[in-house]
């Protein structure tokens, strides 16, 4: 079973920037793919940034050359660096480890941090 904490939410004004960290109990190598998604009360959870099955990163429109996700193996952690913020971007922002179980692919979730984006 993977673990995801994830660190780094907060408020901040519209322009500003927040780099969102989500810190894995495993290897890196070891998951499939990993991604994140974002949430808004009484709306569906959204893809922001993951990997496609050509193993290509692939943003939202909404976020992209705004987003930057990035990975640092030697610490089995995953970032999400949010520039130009804007006050639609405020959510609950989660982790997700996307991986094959052996049997069946799998889906771990963080417990998700809440990015605000206000004057």
């Amino acid at each position: 079973q993977v673990q995801l904490v994830e660190s780094g939410g907060g408020l901040v004004q519209p322009g500003g920037s927040l780099r969102l960290s989500c810190a894995a109990s495993e290897r890196l190598s070891s998951i499939n793919s990993m991604g994140w998604y974002r949430q808004v009360p009484g709306k569906q959870r959204e893809l922001v940034v993951g990997l496609n099955t050509g193993g290509s990163t692939m943003y939202a429109d909404s976020v992209k050359g705004r987003f930057t996700f990035s990975r640092d193996i030697s610490k089995n952690t995953v970032y999400l660096q949010m520039n130009s913020l804007k006050p639609e971007d405020t959510a609950v922002y989660y982790c997700n480890a996307h991986t094959w179980s052996g049997s069946e692919w799998r889906d771990y979730w963080g417990q998700g941090t809440q990015v605000t984006v206000s004057s």
